[in-house]
């Protein structure tokens, strides 16, 4: 599932497209793409006809276009395979393409916006604009302190500069659960997923399963400290690909699966000591990290 690293590349790979741009048509190929969409298929492309794009936002793992001179904005969730490709106008169908914008931008002309998504557990909708409790901007890409009602139950990101690393402190402190579990936890911090969870856990030489509650204080900090290092790293190297699924808005894969520490190494050596990595279950997911590094305490 794509996670902040791979949603804020596509983000930024929108913003200069999508921004100033007016939307001419819409084409709903498959309505399964509009499951968050409180109206029909065509109610969705009249709403959108003739309305320009004021910027390209990004809270956690949903991104989401407001619309000039209104209180909306088209929301959008990636799920597990969701693309969202920029194409020449014009261009043939993408391969699992579920909808298509036609739109003009004052600058690069007629382009094809281009959601398409294999496994079709990602989605589209227009949504109300809410004013944020803590008065600061909803998300990456605009100074707006507005953000879409299906997001405003996602905490901010660590990379936010809103993020308050103080409440993130108080709640790990105060938590029974695994760390990890809390790490994946959106309504606590938003868009790490398991891939970088796992990661920065290696990094900050913590055991998935330690009880938030027992980590020192100096060691919450170290945690919070490498959960922004890998998620800047993971942003300067594109994302992380492991198949065709994870594009950014010009179909390239991100790299930084070669950077990987922990995550899907399963039997091969810790790069820190040398020790197997080793692979359990986690919910319906796994947790990967060093025996060794990593000690339960």
């Amino acid at each position: 599932m794509p996670e902040l690293p791979e949603v804020e590349v596509v983000r930024a790979g929108l913003e200069p497209a999508v921004v100033g741009s007016r939307i001419e048509a819409v084409t709903v190929a498959d309505d399964r793409a509009l499951t968050r969409h409180p109206g029909t298929a065509d109610d969705f492309a009249a709403e959108l006809t003739g309305r320009a794009v004021s910027a390209a936002v990004r809270r956690g793992k949903f991104l989401w276009l407001p619309l000039e001179d209104s209180a909306t904005a088209m929301v959008g969730h990636l799920g597990m395979s969701g693309q969202m490709l920029l194409r020449p106008s014009g261009a043939p169908a993408e391969r699992h393409e579920r909808i298509r914008f036609d739109i003009r931008h004052p600058h690069h002309g007629d382009l094809a916006l281009v959601f398409a998504d294999q496994r079709t557990f990602g989605s589209l909708a227009i949504d109300d604009l809410l004013s944020t409790p803590d008065g600061a901007p909803g998300g990456r890409g605009s100074e707006r302190p507005v953000v879409p009602s299906q997001v405003a139950h996602i905490a901010r990101d660590p990379l936010d500069a809103a993020f308050d690393d103080s409440a993130f402190r108080l709640v790990l402190g105060r938590s029974k659960s695994a760390v990890k579990r809390v790490l994946l936890d959106q309504t606590v911090v938003s868009g790490i997923g398991n891939i970088y969870a796992d990661e920065s856990l290696w990094a900050a030489r913590v055991h998935p399963e330690t009880v938030a509650g027992s980590l020192a204080t100096r060691t919450v900090a170290r945690v919070l400290t490498e959960v922004r290092a890998v998620l800047d790293k993971a942003l300067a190297e594109g994302g992380t690909s492991f198949d065709a699924q994870y594009v950014n808005v010009n179909g390239q894969a991100g790299y930084f699966a070669h950077s990987l520490n922990a995550y899907g190494r399963t039997g091969q050596p810790c790069p820190r000591c040398g020790t197997p990595i080793v692979r359990v279950s986690f919910t319906n997911r796994s947790s990967h990290y060093c025996p060794r590094c990593q000690r339960r305490r």
